[in-house]
């Protein structure tokens, strides 16, 4: 089981190093910054596309037509700018985005194919690997939603693990990244602190305290992750609870 990210920390509330985030920049797209809507949306989807494909495919589709209808979705979405008006009943993105693939999938798809419109490259992913990452799931038992909303929490984790990479990679600290990592799933005995001391020149309380930042820092970049899909800092505590009953569900 994944070690608890989805939590506070003691130095502050639901609203703690909470700035102007993806999901508020878009649903405040009235005002001048339509650039600046139109980026932050195309970095919301292309953190988020997986989720929707798992949805089509469990809702019966094959392979081709998810990735189909997934494009053809996010071109829609951008192109047409749905959202033009900040309306605090949109809520979170997890939730307006599934509801927009439903509609678009209820009505606009069948439209965009009578005009042969097709799906623009916008947000681009790789079909072979979204589709080898479904077929690896545990899918058995779980109705379209539930599973768009169990990948939708394990893409935070992902885009936290991937952001804490980079960052220790910058710092040339790579391999200690790699050694410490396994100790966020939950691996919590002594004895690993000291191999990894013996491996890495370091002391076992050296490591130790290694682990503790990184849990520390996974923390705090997961919360970021989630700020990005709420309009509000008090929605943040709400979202990182509902996703951690999803991933223990």
């Amino acid at each position: 089981m994944v070690s608890n990210p989805f939590q506070s920390d003691d130095r502050g509330g639901p609203g703690a190093a909470f700035a102007t985030t993806h999901w508020s920049v878009v649903l405040n797209a009235g005002d001048s910054r339509g650039d600046e809507h139109a980026r932050a949306l195309e970095s919301l989807c292309r953190d988020y596309w997986y989720p929707l494909y798992a949805y089509i495919r469990r809702s019966g589709r094959s392979p081709h037509d998810a990735q189909d209808l997934t494009q053809s979705f996010f071109a829609y979405l951008l192109e047409k700018r749905l959202l033009t008006k900040a309306d605090p009943e949109r809520g979170r993105f997890r939730s307006f985005l599934l509801g927009s693939l439903k509609n678009f999938m209820a009505n606009e798809w069948r439209r965009l194919n009578a005009e042969k419109r097709g799906a623009a490259q916008t947000i681009s992913f790789d079909g072979q690997d979204a589709e080898e990452r479904y077929a690896g799931e545990s899918t058995d038992g779980n109705d379209p939603q539930s599973l768009y909303e169990k990948a939708w929490a394990v893409a935070v984790l992902d885009q936290a693990m991937n952001l804490l990479e980079s960052e220790y990679s910058a710092a040339g600290k790579r391999t200690l990244f790699e050694k410490l990592a396994p100790r966020l799933q939950g691996d919590r005995e002594d004895s690993s602190c000291a191999e990894i001391g013996r491996e890495m020149g370091m002391s076992e309380g050296a490591v130790k305290v290694a682990v503790h930042r990184l849990r520390q820092r996974y923390r705090e970049v997961v919360r970021a992750s989630v700020a990005h899909t709420v309009a509000e800092p008090l929605e943040v505590d709400g979202e990182l609870r509902h996703l951690m009953e999803v991933l223990n569900g």
